[in-house]
């Protein structure tokens, strides 16, 4: 199937927690999308940890995506995001994220953070429909080609979203 909404026949996509069995699914979707991807062993460490969101959407058992959030002392920071390239455009990434709050949300915290590359305009455009509004640069922040990091801030008080 290609990009797009998926049609009447597909089955629903199901979020939840990153299993162990999950890892070498996601580590594939993260090596073809990434020019430095996280290893097997980075995503393994981050299974189970207290302080940590780690979700997979799937579709007929397929992993389509996954996401890696991690709290320190009172923020969420928002470490990887990503969806198969033949699964992007159907809101896999919205239901990700939407996850990941609703999960964090039951923890007292002062809201959640993430880097994106300024040139990834897609991921843009869903953080600033998921209330996440631009702080700052970080120049430099990516390894493989120097390029600079937007960082965005979503306030953890819901009176603070639209």
């Amino acid at each position: 199937m290609g990009r797009g909404r998926p049609t009447e026949a597909t089955p629903p996509t199901t979020i939840r927690a990153m299993r162990p069995g999950d890892v070498r699914h996601v580590v594939a979707i993260e090596s073809a999308s990434s020019a430095v991807p996280w290893t097997r062993a980075m995503f393994l460490a981050e299974l189970g940890r207290p302080t940590s969101i780690e979700l997979v959407a799937l579709r007929a058992s397929k992993v389509l995506g996954y996401l890696i959030a991690t709290r320190h002392a009172d923020v969420w920071h928002i470490l990887n995001v990503c969806v198969a390239e033949d699964a992007r455009g159907q809101g896999h990434g919205a239901a990700l994220m939407d996850e990941a709050v609703s999960r964090g949300d039951r923890y007292a915290h002062l809201g959640y953070t993430l880097e994106v590359r300024v040139s990834n305009s897609a991921a843009v455009r869903l953080y600033r429909r998921k209330g996440f509004v631009e702080r700052g640069l970080r120049p430099g922040y990516y390894s493989d080609n120097g390029e600079a990091a937007l960082i965005m801030w979503r306030s953890g008080a819901p009176e603070d979203e639209s």
